[in-house]
């Protein structure tokens, strides 16, 4: 991060408990002409992320349940192990969604302490369109396509 970078940065957010509530229309998209990562910004991704993880614990629940009631036992040897087959996916999905879950906690976790928005690796401010896209984003594309082409030759040594 560059001095500069940080020195553009808003000062850090107050608690939430301190905050006045941010009114933002029902058709609110952030726009490249708005002063970045205003409040009206961060309470869009905010308000994204708490639906996106309410979402995921929603269907997670839903994954308990049916594991619970698919817990039955399958006299049929092709049943139960299609049975089988069908709990090890739904308990993959179940493990990718609670990282997904952690991650979603940190981008939060970021909008509370003013860090969100900005790229982890260089400081410069992550595009409007990429965090619409993918909220929990850290990187800017460049910053991103950098390190996954160094993770790529690392792997291949």
């Amino acid at each position: 991060m560059t001095d500069a970078s940080l020195s553009e940065r808003p000062d850090k957010r107050e608690s939430a408990a301190m905050k006045p509530e941010v009114f933002l229309p029902d058709d609110y998209r952030p726009a490249e002409d708005e002063p970045f990562m205003n409040d009206r910004q961060l309470e869009y991704f905010r308000r994204k992320l708490i639906i996106w993880k309410q979402e995921l614990l929603e269907q997670s629940s839903e994954t308990i349940e049916n594991l619970q009631d698919s817990a039955r036992n399958v006299p049929d040897l092709a049943d139960r192990a299609s049975e089988e087959t069908d709990r090890a996916l739904e308990l993959r999905t179940r493990d990718r969604q609670r990282k997904l879950v952690a991650k979603i906690d940190a981008a939060l976790r970021r909008i509370e302490n003013g860090e969100y928005g900005y790229c982890e690796m260089t400081g410069e401010p992550i595009s409007l369109k990429r965090l619409d896209a993918r909220p929990i984003a850290t990187m800017t594309l460049e910053a991103q396509e950098r390190h996954e082409r160094r993770e790529k030759v690392h792997r291949d040594d």
